[in-house]
């Protein structure tokens, strides 16, 4: 089931990131943020106006995605810029899908006519390959932009449209 995130359901969406976080390059934080955080985080794009969501599985949260605006500047209030994350237990088995096809039409309702994805490192086939089979498109990439684990990443820009 896919649904709004709850404020409760803070701990366990850092659950899920953490181990990103600390073990991996989809992100480039460094430091997992506590639940406090990603709490204050989903208040944020929830004040907005955006959406957040999980996917829920008999009762525990196995996903998340959210959509905030790609840049603060005014002139961008109709791009979004889109975040997955889903627990290892439940990759490849379409929850990464599911929670991208509602965040869709979630951020097309929420007012966004572009979707961006900034994908860390461009060896991340899972994320570029999920974005791609929802109708993104590659539109460029920033090499060696990022430093982590001792390695220099590439970023990779994915977009589609969405909205009228």
């Amino acid at each position: 089931m896919i649904r709004p995130a709850l404020p409760g359901d803070a701990a366990a969406i850092a659950a899920i990131y953490a181990p990103e976080v600390l073990g991996g390059t989809a992100t480039f934080e460094i430091d997992a943020p506590d639940a406090t955080e990603i709490a204050r985080r989903m208040a944020r794009v929830a004040a907005a106006g955006w959406p957040w969501l999980v996917h829920e599985d008999a009762g525990a949260i196995g996903g998340f995605a959210y959509a905030s605006q790609f840049r603060d500047r005014p002139a961008y209030a109709h791009s979004c810029e889109t975040s997955v994350y889903i627990a290892p237990a439940l990759q490849r088995r379409g929850a990464g899908r599911a929670l991208m096809a509602a965040l869709v039409t979630s951020a097309a309702d929420a007012g966004f006519r572009q979707m961006i994805a900034v994908i860390g490192d461009s060896g991340n086939a899972a994320s570029i390959g999920l974005h791609r089979a929802c109708g993104f498109a590659e539109v460029g990439r920033l090499t060696d932009v990022g430093h982590k684990f001792g390695r220099w990443l590439d970023v990779v820009y994915m977009q589609r449209g969405i909205g009228a």
